[in-house]
C-alpha cells in the first residue's frame, strides 16, 4: 500500500486533463443508468480494497463537519457542542467546521476510527464514487483521485465503460 500511495499524486497529476474532459463530456451527455453503473463500479472496487490498509483520507485529508455531525459527535463524547468545537475543530476560509490539524484526531495507529459509528458525513461518504449524480461532482471525484486509490481505480474503471 505504501507505494501505491506514493506514486499515486503523480498517477493522478497524468491522467487530470484526461479526467477533466472525461468528465466535462459526462456532464454534457449523461448516460440514462449512470447510477446503477457508478454503484456497481464502487461495489467491484470496495471488494478488493481495504481501506484500513490505507486511511490515507484520514491521513491527509479532514472532513467537513455539519452541525448534525457535531450534535452527534459531542454527544458521544458526552460534551456540550461549543466544547467540541473548540477542542477538536476550527473554521476554515469558506466558514465551514474542519479539523484543527490532520492526520485526523480520531485515526489510530491501526488506521481505525475511533468514532467511526458517529462519524461525519463526509467520512461516511467518502470517496462520494457512489453518489447519485456522479456527473455533478467530476472536479471532487478527480481532486479524490489524488488521494484515494480506489476513487483512481474508479474513475479509470468508468473511462472504459462509460461510453459518451
Amino acid at each position: 500500500m505504501e507505494e501505491i500511495l506514493k506514486n499515486l499524486p503523480e498517477k493522478a497529476k497524468d491522467k487530470h486533463k484526461e479526467n477533466k474532459k472525461f468528465f466535462a463530456k459526462l456532464r454534457k451527455k449523461t448516460p440514462k443508468h449512470l447510477d446503477a453503473q457508478m454503484k456497481d463500479m464502487h461495489e467491484e472496487e470496495f471488494a478488493r480494497t481495504n481501506c484500513l490498509e490505507c486511511a490515507n483520507c484520514c491521513k491527509t485529508t479532514g472532513p467537513l463537519f455539519t452541525n448534525k455531525d457535531i450534535e452527534r459527535i459531542s454527544k458521544h463524547f458526552k460534551l456540550k457542542p461549543f466544547q467540541f468545537i473548540e477542542t477538536y475543530l476550527r473554521v476554515d476560509e469558506d466558514n465551514d467546521f474542519v479539523l484543527q490539524t490532520v492526520p485526523c484526531a480520531f485515526l489510530g495507529a491501526d488506521n481505525y476510527c475511533s468514532i467511526y459509528e458517529v462519524r461525519p458525513k463526509a467520512c461516511r461518504e467518502y470517496p462520494h464514487t457512489d453518489r447519485k449524480d456522479i456527473h455533478k461532482i467530476g472536479n471532487l471525484t478527480i481532486e479524490n483521485t489524488f488521494i484515494c486509490p480506489a476513487a483512481f481505480n474508479i474513475v479509470e474503471e468508468m473511462k472504459k465503460r462509460i461510453k459518451i
